[in-house]
């Protein structure tokens, strides 16, 4: 089929969850505190780092573009999710629903790279603590930012263009809450086999890459840490990169079995859902939590920040 031959449609049908009476508002109710809690806890960690001197180093300024991060990969999806929980379906324009898609994946690939360099971070700080200031300047980590970001930005722009020239012809009906690529294709008109072919040689690109980088660093990691004399050091050493490998573990656990499939048509889409979900809604939130949980430094600036306003508060 040709787009010269038919008529493409204007707009899209999310059509997102099946509605059960009851079950849909409670759900409504659990997503949106969810995302009100992950724009919060995400945007309570940026304005921390930046405003407390303690805080400016490498980690935490990698930290801040992971939060920034989810903060945008969570937007891009969850408003549109709770408008059709409310709504049954709801309508997303042809443009939109590609922009959805570009941007959902651009901040998502972005953050596999954030997290890539996070760990080479921590693989610096354990390895080689002597070199680590001088290897890790404030330049370098802005030109390793900018690398993630740029990477992110062109490693699924052609395959966006891709998508936007295939002829949507026929039905219009999304079997999603948000536009992804697997649906899409699922129902675009012409031969889709060289984008499904080029999107999971992007998913093994940017996942199975970024994640043996990652595994690479922690095997160097552990072993140095298992070479420190004292278990006192030993997990004082660990505990700066715990935050970072739990959430490392979540994400990619979640996006490798949605993603890293031959065929994006043939997955199971109401599996992809539900670790949707998990990807969009509930991985942002625990981010923040597990950062400040199990970090000393972001705990004691929390403390510090709450501190001064409570004291503030009670001299009014």
């Amino acid at each position: 089929m040709d787009l010269v031959n038919c008529t493409r449609v204007e707009k899209f049908i999310l059509l997102g969850f099946p509605h059960v009476r009851g079950i849909n508002g409670s759900f409504f109710v659990v997503v949106l505190i969810l995302y009100i809690l992950s724009i919060g806890g995400n945007g309570l960690i940026i304005v921390i780092v930046r405003i407390n001197h303690h805080l400016q180093k490498p980690m935490y300024f990698f930290l801040s573009n992971l939060s920034f991060l989810e903060m945008w990969y969570t937007t891009t999806v969850v408003p549109k999710m709770l408008a059709n929980l409310l709504l049954a379906r709801t309508t997303i324009c042809f443009y939109c629903c590609m922009a959805q898609l570009y941007f959902h994946f651009l901040f998502g690939v972005t953050e596999f790279f954030i997290l890539t360099v996070m760990s080479f971070d921590r693989y610096l700080a354990i390895c080689n603590p002597l070199r680590y200031t001088t290897i890790m300047t404030s330049s370098v980590c802005l030109q390793l930012a900018l690398v993630a970001w740029f990477g992110g930005f062109f490693s699924i722009l052609f395959q966006i263009l891709m998508v936007v020239r295939l002829p949507f012809c026929g039905t219009n009906i999304v079997n999603h809450f948000y536009c992804d690529i697997g649906p899409l294709l699922t129902i675009a008109g012409g031969d889709t086999h060289l984008i499904e072919a080029f999107n999971f040689l992007i998913a093994v690109a940017v996942i199975v890459t970024s994640l043996l980088l990652t595994v690479i660093s922690y095997i160097f990691i552990i072993s140095t840490i298992l070479r420190i004399p004292s278990t006192s050091g030993q997990k004082k050493a660990f505990s700066t990169c715990a935050s970072h490998l739990t959430v490392v573990s979540i994400l990619y656990g979640a996006v490798l079995f949605v993603y890293l499939r031959p065929s994006a048509t043939k997955s199971s889409f109401s599996h992809n859902k539900a670790i949707s979900v998990l990807n969009t809604v509930v991985t942002p939130v625990l981010n923040p939590f597990i950062y400040t949980i199990r970090n000393n430094e972001v705990k004691a600036a929390l403390w510090k920040l709450f501190g001064r306003k409570a004291s503030t508060l009670r001299n009014v």
